[in-house]
């Protein structure tokens, strides 16, 4: 999904060399083709596309001109951009463009100041208005824009064209189908739903106005920008058509390791994830029409979707084709979710695509006052009614026939307390009486993170308010998706959590409250009480019209008595007295905007993430997501179904408002952490991670890799201080690594190198005389492996470590810290081993990768190459599918290399499911013990290794001067035969 910071084991990465593996791309009509058959074109975009690629590989003569002794690894003909993708990945594109740039080429080329050479013009244009040069605009002027600007031709859409999609109507405007009912599914029926999916998504893409929106990084830097997006959704449908068995292989592997995994955004100042060099949007424009084209033929033609013996094609959670349902669902959760992203983008950057929705009529009316709105006259009063509690069954059942993400499942009975809920969602015009009475300057109102969001941030004003008087007159405007319009007072507001929280305490302070207790939001189950009672959970229960979205297009939603702003009817909010009320009389009780609740995102009874998706909800049963209930204007497919069951972290904007709640009983709502988000501030949870991170580590083993089902413990700075230390123990100088006595484990120090040196030691057969160290850390030993092997492909799945490597490569200086005792450290300089000089370690080329994918690098060797040795340090007991790993090695190890493997097989259910642990339990039947050594063995075998090297290898690390972790792993060396 959109917000998933969780490593994933299907992902596949390639090096920098290993790009663009499926040829040339298809150009759309007016774009630029920067090179073809691996020729390049005048001087000018020689220095725009081929500066990457020298970032990534470079190869060169110190005595000649730098344009022509620059040596570029190229895989097949393409945009070289591409080439250098994992080259200069993350924070470290920035630094190593800089770096190249301007020790590397001449001035005739390019000229750091932007003199007169050709890049720095075409650079300087691709930045044209801004005051100054950011990293992410390495992006930038590679390509012609032109195709970009103004309304998208037909050629813009790799599906079908919103005129003749299914869900347009007779205006030429494009809106959302019904919710397909999976107990009849048709091959028609399917495509039109993919249709209609597909191009509603690539409708909205036609909003952005240029290359820049496609590249330039969100306002809070929390998100991936938005060329992420417009290849995350057609990666998951090949990715998810994969596991499913439905695909044999991927339409282009790179696309889909680099596109596969978003992320969630853990904490509200965690700004540091989009420095980084993305393809250009043509390469993916093409590769949407690959995707596309395949996805096409496999609902037409693969056998699954054959409806036999004339009985009606039932697709449910054990279907192949759930996969496909599971990829429809999930862009049009990104459908909503970069929607809200471009509504944060600066207003230039967007335009209204033809055949969008409109907005809400109550636009066009009377403008209304830019301040001082009076209540009654610009926006409704929003008088507190009385509920009458009762008990709600939460959670969809198995057999109900559309498609439910995971967390739907399962069963709960709540029982829910009398309670008071207001009429209407608070709007705009309520909520300025709290922003123009200084709720945002006193911090009594906030919840320690959220006063530490709001001042991180600086907000005065809800987000999408645009000032449009002095600072202090309180006149605003407000922003919709593709315009600025004037405010509607009477619309509802669009905050976060915590801004919902801290209006209610303002509230309650104002006017005191109708109970005992303070004013609050609703929670989950109380939202179903007040739902229709057409439409609730029971009704849908007893007939799946009841669920509406089954039945009713974005067209037909907004009318009849329990018409809604639904399924894309409209493309803004309305005002919240539009749409007639519930039976308990209240307004929007869905549609409209999503509610934010008390609840945190929690699993049903009997919950079970689905193995196509494993890890699309577990992650966030975290206490600190909250849950949000009842769909927003924006919202369509399962989003808009009574079942679904969304969330957010509490400083997000999604198209979300709240109502205020209040009861004599505390609120039936579900924590998974004692409290509310009250107290829990940002930056105590990140150290206390990293705490807990470094102490699971320390106790468990010292993994170089790895993909974690919960939380990436490994890009913590600690962590990657303690590696450094680790890696590099020849660092610490004077400081002593192990404290002096009798019998110092001094043997255990230099672990990496020793990995290395024992594969050497083993003499593979030298065919090609190339190197794979698969979760390389920081480095150590894929810097020892170079001083023997031409080349060595070094990859690790956390970003820290590899970015951290890359710097060491380059020569730069990098400082870590040793723990003495308690808060007291000293620094250090890493000091390489004696040896890895510059030559040594241009011979290595570090990507970020995932070991669970190395079948899908197998599959393509001819690109990633095969290797005569491979090394795999303490990585095995900590993946999540060890098994995918090694199934993958024959691919990849010629004949007569070498496989050293070093683990201590201390196996843990939060890093590997025990179903796939190798050993360490008991055999059900005859309770005999099963350990790892004997089925590692067995499975090696039978991917044809012999054992040829058995030993004990110790390491040692330090948590202070007084305490280490001694580590004993058994080393193994295996032989392709």
């Amino acid at each position: 999904m959109m917000n998933k910071r969780v490593f994933n084991p299907s992902r596949a990465f390639y090096s920098a060399s290993d790009c663009n593996i499926h040829g040339g791309p298809r150009r759309p009509l007016g774009s630029a083709v920067s090179a073809r058959g691996g020729k390049f074109f005048a001087s000018n975009q020689v220095a725009r596309n081929l500066l990457p690629s020298m970032i990534a590989h470079r190869n060169y003569d110190a005595g000649r001109n730098a344009t022509t002794a620059l040596t570029v690894t190229r895989a097949s003909p393409g945009n070289p951009s591409t080439v250098a993708f994992l080259g200069i990945r993350a924070k470290s594109s920035g630094a190593a463009f800089r770096y190249q740039a301007e020790n590397d080429l001449v001035d005739d080329v390019y000229s750091p100041l932007g003199a007169s050479s050709g890049f720095a013009n075409g650079f300087a244009a691709g930045a044209e208005g801004r005051g100054r040069q950011e990293s992410w605009m390495v992006n930038l002027g590679r390509e012609d824009e032109s195709w970009l600007i103004g309304p998208r031709s037909g050629e813009w859409f790799t599906g079908l064209e919103p005129s003749v999609c299914p869900g347009v109507d007779e205006k030429g405007v494009l809106r959302s189908l019904p919710l397909p009912n999976l107990s009849s599914v048709t091959r028609q029926g399917t495509k039109d739903y993919f249709d209609n999916s597909w191009t509603l998504f690539e409708m909205l893409f036609a909003g952005l106005k240029g290359e820049e929106p496609f590249y330039r990084p969100p306002v809070h830097g929390l998100r991936h920008p938005q060329i992420f997006y417009y290849g995350h959704t057609p990666c998951l449908y090949v990715n998810k058509l994969r596991v499913a068995g439905i695909l044999s292989k991927p339409v282009n592997a790179y696309f889909e390791s680099i596109f596969e995994v978003g992320v969630d955004e853990m904490l509200w100042d965690d700004m540091h994830k989009n420095d980084m060099l993305w393809p250009t949007v043509s390469e993916v424009y093409e590769y949407r029409k690959d995707v596309y084209d395949i996805v096409v033929d496999a609902i037409m033609n693969h056998p699954s979707l054959e409806c036999k013996d004339g009985n009606s094609l039932v697709v449910n959670q054990k279907h192949p084709m759930w996969s496909l349902f599971m990829g429809f669902e999930h862009e049009r959760i990104h459908l909503e979710t970069s929607s809200v992203l471009f509504r944060e983008m600066p207003i230039e950057l967007v335009q209204r695509p033809e055949n969008w929705p409109g907005l809400h009529p109550s636009v066009f009316e009377a403008p209304s006052k830019i301040s001082h709105p009076v209540e009654g006259e610009d926006y409704p009063k929003n008088e507190m009614i009385p509920v009458q509690g009762g008990s709600v069954l939460l959670g969809k059942p198995t057999d109900f026939p559309s498609y439910g993400w995971d967390n739907e499942y399962g069963e709960r009975t709540t029982s829910v307390p009398n309670f008071y809920a207001s009429k209407f969602m608070v709007t705009n015009g309520d909520y300025w009486q709290f922003v123009s009475e200084g709720g945002y300057r006193d911090k009594k109102y906030w919840c320690d993170d959220g006063w530490a969001w709001r001042t991180h941030r600086n907000m005065k004003w809800p987000f999408f308010w645009k000032q449009i008087g002095p600072q202090g007159s309180h006149e605003y405007g407000m922003r919709t998706i593709f315009e600025e319009i004037p405010m509607r007072w009477d619309w509802p507001v669009d905050v976060t959590y915590y801004e919902s929280k801290a209006y209610c305490r303002w509230k309650t302070e104002q006017d005191g409250c109708h109970t005992s207790k303070p004013y609050r939001i609703l929670t989950e189950a109380e939202h179903q009480i007040i739902r229709h009672q057409q439409h609730n959970l029971d009704a849908a229960r007893s007939s799946t019209s009841a669920d509406k979205v089954m039945v009713s297009s974005g067209a037909e939603f907004p009318y009849g008595p329990t018409g809604a702003n639904l399924n894309m009817a409209y493309s803004s909010y309305n005002p919240v007295d539009y749409f007639p009320p519930s039976h308990t009389g209240h307004h929007d009780t869905v549609g409209n905007a999503w509610e934010w609740t008390e609840d945190h995102f929690n699993p049903l009874k009997n919950f079970e993430a689905h193995h196509y998706y494993e890890d699309f909800s577990t992650p966030c049963f975290d206490g600190k997501h909250s849950m949000i209930v009842g769909g927003s204007f924006m919202s369509t497919g399962d989003e808009a179904s009574v079942f679904a069951r969304f969330h957010f972290r509490p400083h997000f904007l999604q198209h979300s408002g709240f109502r205020l709640v209040a009861s004599e009983n505390d609120a039936p709502a579900t924590h998974l952490l004692l409290g509310s988000f009250d107290g829990q501030a940002a930056a105590r949870d990140a150290a206390k991670a990293a705490a807990k991170a470094k102490s699971d580590v320390d106790s468990n083993c010292v993994s170089s890799s790895s993909s974690i089902s919960s939380s990436n413990v490994y890009e913590t700075d600690g962590l990657l201080h303690m590696y450094l230390g680790l890696h590099f123990p020849g660092s610490i100088g004077n400081l002593q690594p192990i404290m002096e006595h009798d019998k110092s484990p001094i043997h255990a120090l230099r672990f990496p190198q020793r990995v290395a040196e024992l594969l050497c030691s083993l003499n593979p057969d030298r065919t090609n005389n190339r190197a794979l160290d698969i979760g390389c850390s920081v480095g150590g030993s894929s810097f020892e492996l170079a001083k023997t092997f031409d080349h060595v492909e070094a990859f690790d799945f956390s970003e820290n470590f590899i970015v951290a490597a890359k710097r060491l490569q380059m020569g730069e200086e990098l400082t870590f810290e040793v723990p003495i005792e308690g808060d007291i450290v000293e620094k250090f300089s890493v000091v390489l081993e004696p040896g890895v000089d510059a030559t040594v370690r241009q011979r290595v080329n570090f990507f970020q990768g995932d070991a669970c994918s190395l079948s899908g690098y197998g599959d393509n060797t001819k690109e990633f190459g095969t290797f005569d040795g491979v090394i795999l340090a303490n990585l095995l007991c900590r993946l999540p599918d060890p098994l995918s790993c090694l199934n993958a090695m024959p691919k990849v190890v010629n004949k007569g290399g070498v496989v050293v493997i070093v683990t201590p097989f201390s196996w843990l259910e939060e890093f590997t499911p025990r179903c796939k642990w190798l050993g360490g339990f008991h055999d059900p039947v005859s309770q005999t013990p099963i350990f790892s050594e004997k089925n590692l063995k067995d499975s090696m075998e039978k991917l044809g290794f012999e054992k040829i090297h058995h030993q004990q290898m110790p390491l040692i690390i330090r948590e202070h001067q007084r305490k280490y972790q001694y580590i004993i792993s058994e080393a193994t060396g295996w032989r392709k035969v």
